[in-house]
């Protein structure tokens, strides 16, 4: 509730009878980030995927970050949020500098073995834990990674109907299969 995610959500209106989906928007995001995939990419990758994994998608937001916000613990680099008619993906832009910043207290071994099918280096730089990526890896991050991760979310809350809080692990661990098979 605190990051306003039912106002962002309802800002949204549910397509109307054959509109095209999903609806893509993107942000121009600040100087200091930049969105590594392109709204062809996200299109592309998720027309390789089964009609019926994506039906409960109506849109996909590049959104921009607040520079304050990015590398709070509590930050997300991608989220999957529905209701009303919605079921929208939010993919965050990333760091300019192709730093991923975890502050001095290094990242933990689950942490790390998210990123690592994508290698970044990690890297201490003044006292600070950083994952440092390139180019191609952020791009195919936020494709193979990000998009999948919540693709496989949505399925979960649509199709496999796992809502209780003991079941809220299965869902993340699907998400994940989902996202690296």
């Amino acid at each position: 509730m605190a990051d306003n995610i039912f106002k962002r959500l309802h800002s949204l209106l549910p397509p109307s009878a054959g509109q095209e989906v999903p609806i893509f928007m993107a942000d121009n995001p600040s100087r200091d980030f930049f969105f590594p995939i392109t709204v062809e990419e996200i299109k592309a990758t998720l027309a390789k995927l089964p009609k019926d994994h994506i039906e409960g998608i109506t849109h996909v937001w590049l959104h921009k970050r607040k520079t304050r916000d990015y590398g709070l613990e509590t930050s997300y680099q991608a989220e999957f949020i529905c209701g009303s008619g919605v079921g929208l993906i939010t993919l965050y832009a990333f760091p300019c500098d192709l730093k991923m910043r975890f502050g001095n207290k290094k990242p933990s071994s689950k942490v790390l073995s998210w990123y690592s099918a994508y290698q970044p280096e990690l890297i201490l730089e003044k006292k600070e834990w950083v994952l440092q990526w390139t180019e191609d890896k952020v791009r195919r991050y936020f494709l193979e990674g990000l998009l999948l991760y919540e693709v496989g979310a949505q399925i979960t809350l649509y199709h496999r109907e796992w809502t209780s809080a003991a079941s809220s692990r299965r869902s993340e661990e699907f998400a994940n299969e989902y996202a690296f098979s």
